[in-house]
């Protein structure tokens, strides 16, 4: 796949680009069902916290690609027929994709997409770990929210990959492939980390795969703003100082995949099936 760095846009892309992006992607990972009917246009522009103008231009391009259909007193509909069909996916060897990328950048989205088109079990950091993080912060005598102190970053963040790595490795073992999405920055910078989960996939006689979610800044604001979670609260705040800290061209230091969430990028769906058809290549 072609590098994003080599294809800078010179200026930020169009707000209802970005909102149609993020709302394909829902689509395409099943968070918004088939024949679903979307909220208002009002409701959508609070949600999203842009004007009724850029939701109206974004269900413009939704509406074109048919993945949105405006029905007469049903309004506006989600047209995605294909989510009934059950996928699975079975590969001579398993096979271990991690996914990473920073804030809002569409891993997850990403991963439920590849867990729809192949029936391969998503392990989510967030969702595997959650509930038992923010008690631990808690107990601490931290906010359950908290991802930035040196608490966190030392005692708790540690355990987290630890646990989303056992999950990975009782389900090869079990011959399964595996999705794993968890924002893997410190991870995908550490060579040897990488080298040690790829030996350790092996050993299960197992592929693992590197994809690293490309977005830009914008794109990434947006979509943490609307998602509301509390664990962003400190980025929101000062969006530019975090921004700061955030390395765009960052890439991982082993082979891998890029994966370019941004709005003039192809749709997430379209980027996951060739990653999929890359990786029945190798395993013929």
């Amino acid at each position: 796949m072609a590098d994003p760095r080599r294809s800078r846009v010179p200026r930020s892309e169009s707000l209802h680009q970005q909102v149609a992006r993020n709302i394909r992607n829902d689509i395409a990972a099943g968070v918004l069902r088939d024949r679903e009917p979307l909220p208002s246009t009002r409701a959508l522009a609070e949600r999203w916290g842009v004007s009724v103008f850029t939701i109206n231009e974004a269900m413009k391009i939704l509406i074109d690609e048919g993945v949105v259909i405006s029905k007469p007193r049903a309004g506006r509909v989600v047209n995605a027929p294909d989510q009934a069909q059950g996928n699975e996916l079975r590969t001579y060897r398993p096979n271990v994709v991690m996914i990473g990328g920073y804030a809002g950048s569409g891993k997850t989205e990403l991963g439920r997409i590849l867990a729809r088109e192949t029936g391969w079990p998503m392990l989510d950091k967030d969702t595997l770990t959650r509930p038992v993080v923010e008690a631990a912060l808690e107990m601490i005598g931290c906010s359950p929210h908290d991802r930035e102190s040196d608490a966190y970053l030392s005692k708790i963040r540690p355990r987290e990959y630890e646990a989303l790595a056992s999950a990975m490795t009782e389900n090869v073992q079990c011959g399964s492939s595996a999705l794993v999405t968890a924002p893997f920055i410190r991870e995908f910078r550490d060579t040897a980390w990488l080298r040690r989960t790829e030996a350790t996939c092996a050993s299960m006689n197992a592929r693992l795969h590197v994809i690293w979610v490309y977005c830009d800044a914008e794109t990434m604001h947006t979509y943490v703003r609307h998602r509301g979670a509390a664990r962003d609260s400190v980025k929101l705040a000062d969006w530019s100082a975090y921004m700061a800290g955030v390395d765009v061209d960052f890439r991982p230091e082993i082979p891998h995949t890029v994966i370019d969430n941004r709005t003039s990028g192809e749709p997430l769906q379209v980027q996951a099936r060739k990653f999929l058809a890359a990786v029945l290549e190798k395993d013929g």
